[in-house]
């Protein structure tokens, strides 16, 4: 047992602070910052932040935290030391969370994204938390999932030959769950410009619009943002085309299917695409894997999957995409 372990702030007791974990069993997975912090001795839930005092008892009461707050302005009253701060409050609190969180000197700081709704502020955040020597991670989950890590490396390898295409599907706002795609798109594809963008779909929020755009990626790779509706149903899915077969990305990352090219038995000399295989993915291992990262940052010196400086990348094709469809 660890004697010393890192001491937590939650900033917010919502669904990913701890709710979507609420009732599951101690051996699944953790899909929230507090499932994966308890479920890792290395870390303790010191306290949490919570303006709705009912939440705030029950969010307690689950996870054994010993002390609660109403306001992130009481936590730095509190006058004890945490070495990581959960930054899950509204994307809209986040800039103000932040900076009393800088105030109260943790080690590292773990926000959920977008970090703030504007890249200026993005960027002057990120810059703040530089200048203080405290590193900043952000909550782009897939950067921590174990085989999006070896899909990098087999890319790297050639071993699906050459991208000939990407396509995303995606909703509920080019920022919310664009910028996961974007990010991802940047991981595995590279820096992107951007070709066309179509008419907006506002199916979540007023000010993010969900966005059709074309972009293209080194290589004059052609990548497509497609969109769904988010009253329909929630989807987030990649098909990447390579050369020597398709791979798509299913429900988030829940599972993976593959179809690799082979002679075709019914036509001479045609290549086809295979039945393939569908295998479950390893999404739900990111959350844990991001704490594991953030222990080993702190303690280890390891450098985080996700950043900042990595977030300010996708923000900022958002936010231009976004113009660009506002102007049509």
């Amino acid at each position: 047992m660890n004697l010393n372990p890192l001491r937590v702030l939650l900033v917010g007791c919502g669904n990913i602070a701890g709710v979507f974990d609420q009732g599951r069993a101690p051996s699944d997975v953790s899909y929230t910052h507090a499932g994966a912090y308890t479920r890792d001795y290395r870390f303790m839930l010191a306290a949490c932040v919570e303006p709705d005092d009912k939440r705030r008892r029950e969010f307690m009461d689950t996870w054994g935290i010993p002390a609660g707050f109403c306001s992130i302005e009481e936590a730095l009253g509190f006058g004890q030391q945490f070495d990581v701060i959960s930054i899950c409050s509204p994307t809209h609190c986040h800039a103000h969370d932040l900076e009393i969180a800088l105030r109260l000197k943790p080690k590292l700081i773990f926000c959920e994204k977008p970090v703030t709704a504007s890249v200026s502020e993005t960027r002057r955040l990120a810059l703040k938390c530089s200048k203080a020597n405290i590193p900043l991670a952000v909550n782009h989950t897939r950067r921590w999932a174990p085989d999006i890590s070896q899909l990098q490396v087999e890319m790297q390898a050639g071993q699906w030959g050459q991208l000939r295409s990407v396509v995303g599907y995606y909703n509920k706002g080019i920022l919310n769950n664009g910028s996961h795609m974007l990010d991802l798109l940047l991981l595995l594809v590279g820096p992107m410009d951007i070709v066309k963008v179509g008419k907006p779909i506002y199916d979540f929020v007023p000010n993010d619009p969900t966005i059709p755009v074309w972009l293209e990626g080194p290589q004059g790779v052609p990548v497509y943002l497609v969109c769904g509706h988010a009253e329909d149903y929630a989807i987030f899915e990649l098909q990447l085309v390579f050369s020597c077969g398709v791979l798509t990305m299913e429900e988030g990352g829940m599972f993976w299917r593959e179809r690799r090219a082979l002679d075709s038995d019914t036509f001479k000399d045609y290549r086809m695409l295979g039945e393939g295989t569908r295998r479950a993915g390893e999404y739900p291992r990111a959350m844990v894997r991001a704490v594991d990262n953030i222990y080993r940052a702190i303690n280890q010196g390891d450098l985080l999957a996700s950043t900042g400086e990595s977030a300010l990348a996708a923000q900022r094709i958002c936010e231009r995409i976004k113009q660009k469809a506002c102007a049509l």
